[in-house]
């Protein structure tokens, strides 16, 4: 209900023409609006996860408010150094992809190319040099296409009572329980990926489709530098999509990161915390492996005021209306936080996840 009443406010702002005097205000042209993107579906992810990915028809969408809307996309880079600047054009926007996965290459990057607009990357890399389907997203997916059933018992998979498939809570905790398992035995990727395949035969799911599919899985070396001919901007996401707590750990994540996009040229300096979640000690840590950048899942757009480390992004998912798209392209939405979070007490904390990606991975 809240949901619909908020929507029929910024149809009733929209219509009087205040969308237009926030987007062309002086405020809206200090700031930059990042936009964050997980997966594009392929298949039915956007049914699975629909936070998580989206269905491309609903990108396209999004692309054409951004054209007629006449919203300057600039790289991120560009973005970020004008904004210190104090050079931004009007209503400027940069795009993010988080991951990288196979589907940016299959489903969304053909969608953007059509528009001309530049976009970033963040690639993390140890499944892209590991051509299998990510552990924990494929068995949660997995899990979810037989979500009608209960299966007596999978002790082979150290699951020896029964799995309710029946609700979310469920599913994720044999996930959880699949995760922990594999990390108490320190299995590879090698082993986990039979983990998996022994999981889809308990499901009876053919798991050489899903693996041939190339759902779940990230983009190859190869894909990489097509898209990187192709302009496509490539930055640093840790290597086994993780924040080690420890420091050398941490840096060592950034180091093998960077390794593995470095044959695409230029040097990786701009980082996106995966999940979200970062704590005060990574600052630190990312200025001495030279990264200049660090965005965030929290929501607002980016001023020269904003932490360099900590950038927010909006993150658009098919739960959000064009109309509400189109609030955060112009600010209105930002204001409207803004003004709620003045009538509160936020408390201060050390650390934080923010906005957990439902396609989050580690290996």
């Amino acid at each position: 209900m809240l949901r619909h009443i908020r929507r029929a406010v910024l149809r009733l702002q929209q219509g009087s023409g205040i969308f237009h005097l926030v987007a062309d205000s002086k405020w809206r042209k200090n700031r930059l609006l990042i936009l964050c993107y997980h997966g594009i579906s392929r298949y039915d992810e956007h049914l699975w996860r629909p936070n998580s990915y989206m269905y491309p028809e609903v990108l396209r969408q999004r692309l054409e408010i951004l054209k007629h809307g006449c919203y300057n996309v600039l790289s991120l880079g560009e973005g970020l150094r004008r904004l210190q600047a104090g050079e931004l054009p009007s209503r400027s926007v940069a795009i993010t992809f988080d991951d990288g996965g196979y589907d940016f290459y299959a489903a969304a990057f053909p969608v953007i190319k059509n528009y001309g607009f530049p976009v970033t990357v963040y690639q993390t890399t140890y499944y892209g040099d590991y051509q299998k389907p990510v552990f924990n997203v494929v068995c949660s997916y997995m899990l979810w296409k037989r979500r009608d059933r209960v299966l007596q018992g999978g002790t082979e998979l150290g699951h020896p009572e029964p799995l309710d498939l029946r609700t979310e809570h469920s599913r994720v905790q044999i996930v959880r329980k699949l995760v922990l398992n594999a990390e108490a035995s320190n299995l590879t990727g090698v082993q986990k990926n039979d983990l998996a395949a022994r999981l889809a035969k308990c499901l009876d799911i053919s798991y050489d489709e899903i693996v041939s599919s190339r759902i779940f899985q990230l983009m190859n070396v190869s894909e990489r530098a097509q898209l990187a001919a192709a302009g496509v901007d490539f930055q640093l996401h840790t290597h086994r999509h993780r924040t080690p707590i420890d420091e050398g750990l941490f840096r060592k994540e950034i180091q093998d990161n960077r390794r593995s996009l470095q044959q695409l040229g230029e040097t990786a300096i701009h980082f996106c915390y995966p999940s979200g979640i970062y704590r005060p000690e990574f600052m630190p840590w990312l200025q001495m492996e030279n990264v200049v950048s660090a965005t965030t899942c929290d929501s607002g757009l980016a001023s020269k005021r904003s932490n360099s480390f900590l950038l927010p992004r909006f993150v658009d998912t098919s739960a959000h209306s064009p109309v509400e798209f189109e609030a955060w392209l112009t600010g209105l939405a930002s204001l409207h936080m803004l003004r709620k979070a003045s009538r509160q007490i936020i408390p201060a904390a050390a650390g934080r996840a923010s906005q957990v990606k439902g396609a989050a991975h580690s290996v």
